[in-house]
């Protein structure tokens, strides 16, 4: 551990989950407990919210409650360019995730 310790100034080594995981994982988070679309800071309700960019890797969703309530979910889902693109050009994904 003093090894460790002594040579991080020169190779400082911070902790990722990605790092941790490896690169073809998915991780979920937030809570339908938190009511992000309830905030009203005097403009309104909130059309849609989004995580901080700290919790932002390849891979990450965060799931809130819909705007509508009753049991409707709002995602957010960071991914890499290329995985977007292969999920857009995905038919059978789309039809399944667009609405009419």
């Amino acid at each position: 551990m003093r090894d460790a310790l002594a040579s991080w100034p020169r190779q400082p080594d911070f902790f990722s989950v990605v790092n941790l995981l490896g690169g073809t994982t998915i991780i979920t988070g937030s809570s339908p407990r938190f009511d992000v679309f309830g905030n009203d800071f005097g403009w309104g309700r909130p059309v849609t919210v989004r995580s901080g960019g700290a919790n932002k890797f390849d891979g990450k969703v965060t799931v809130y409650e819909g705007p509508g309530g009753a049991g409707s979910m709002s995602l957010e889902v960071c991914l890499v360019p290329a995985a977007l693109a292969k999920l857009l050009a995905d038919d059978e994904f789309m039809d399944a995730v667009t609405t009419p």
